[in-house]
């Protein structure tokens, strides 16, 4: 959800920590200045750790975040290095509250809910639902702490924009899967209540309307352009 607000609020900031980039509280406006890990990162790289250790995560979802982090400084190094350090690095402004509101739509819908799924599954024995639903969260809490990492002035405008647009297209694929296993729950095979049956059909829809929306809405046609076009206006002031 990345809207070049801040770290965690590309494609996903989670509500506490100031709004830092669509992916918490206010954030200070030069990104240089904020500390290196914030709590949100930590706490998604807990996740990240934990899920990944579970053996929930393929490898290719593995390779995935390794290989997102290479390319993100080929881009820096080779395509898009950083501008003159402008005075406002944020391509939306962070107090928006309809952006506020959105973030925080988008960290209960993408990352709290599931993790509450999760761990609502191991008590059930739902090891089917817990399976499809955490290759989304483990790359959702990656893409939040990479987003953190790009937002300094070391990054340039497009490759904070790269993350985000990145890792939401990956999901969705991983969005597919999760539905498709919801929807497969039938017969003896899966004797859990049927709220839950419910429940992870509904989340699994939720997520992939609002991250559809997300990538198909928001990053594409409107965050960047919007970046873009800011990063080569500086270009054409630095020159």
């Amino acid at each position: 959800m990345s809207g070049g607000v801040g770290p965690t609020y590309s494609d996903i900031s989670l509500p506490n920590e100031g709004i830092q980039g669509h992916g918490n509280s206010p954030k200070p406006a030069n990104p240089s200045k904020t500390r290196y890990l914030s709590l949100t990162q930590l706490n998604c790289l807990a996740v990240m750790i934990i899920v990944a250790a579970s053996g929930m995560v393929t490898p290719e979802d593995l390779a995935f975040v390794l290989f997102s982090i290479f390319y993100m400084y080929l881009l820096l190094k080779v395509a898009f290095p950083p501008n003159v350090p402008s005075k406002d690095s944020m391509v939306f402004d962070p107090k928006n509250k309809i952006l506020r509101m959105y973030v925080t739509a988008g960290a209960i819908i993408g990352l709290f809910l599931p993790v509450a799924y999760i761990f609502h599954g191991i008590l059930e024995g739902d090891s089917r639902g817990i399976k499809a639903a955490a290759p989304h969260v483990f790359l959702l809490g990656s893409q939040v702490f990479m987003e953190g990492v790009a937002f300094s002035d070391r990054f340039s405008i497009p490759v904070r924009v790269y993350v985000p647009v990145f890792y939401n297209t990956r999901r969705i694929f991983t969005l597919v899967e999760w539905m498709r296993s919801e929807f497969w729950k039938v017969g003896e095979e899966y004797a859990i209540s049927g709220n839950r049956v419910y429940v992870g059909r509904v989340l699994a829809l939720a997520n992939m309307a609002f991250w559809c929306f997300n990538l198909f809405g928001f990053l594409l046609p409107v965050y960047l352009p919007k970046a873009f076009k800011m990063y080569y206006s500086e270009s054409k002031v630095k020159d």
